[in-house]
């Protein structure tokens, strides 16, 4: 299976960034991941909300094929503990899923189109976080999922 993480706009901050790469480092051990950014929308203060969410959408379908599973990270989504998350990815791994992608959305969230063609939604908290910061969160829960089906000693419960 490979994990892509899907991201609109880049990272600024280089602390960020380092701790970002720590942990694509860490899962190269046990998954195919990567970190694809998509480039801000150009003009969007010139667009309304609606218009610069359908931008980001185009750009995000032109990554997806038609047998991605697609998962939205999103604050209406399903809110996992970190064992059980362990166990969604698992679960994706045993039924023989070869590429999931999670989307991290822009600042006004998805298009209707892109939730029409979800597989699933997910919430890392019910707390807003920056969408920079979204991407450390994510990447460390994906690192601690899988040292959890390991059996390794990073997650302690």
């Amino acid at each position: 299976m490979r994990i892509t993480l899907l991201c609109i706009g880049k990272t600024d901050d280089t602390h960020l960034k380092e701790m970002i790469e720590k942990f694509q480092q860490r899962l190269k051990h046990y998954i195919h991941f990567q970190l694809v950014t998509l480039p801000d929308v150009k003009n969007a203060k010139h667009l309304s909300n609606e218009e610069q969410k359908a931008k980001e959408a185009a750009m995000i379908e032109k990554q997806l094929s038609p047998s991605d599973q697609l998962v939205l990270l999103d604050e209406h989504g399903k809110e996992y503990r970190s064992v059980e998350f362990a166990g969604y990815l698992n679960k994706l791994m045993v039924g023989s899923t070869q590429h999931v992608i999670f989307v991290v959305g822009g600042p006004y969230g998805f298009d209707k189109s892109i939730y029409q063609r979800a597989n699933n939604k997910m919430s890392l908290s019910r707390m807003t976080f920056s969408h920079q910061m979204v991407r450390l969160f994510f990447t460390e829960q994906l690192y601690r999922a899988f040292t959890i089906l390991k059996r390794e000693p990073y997650h302690h419960e």
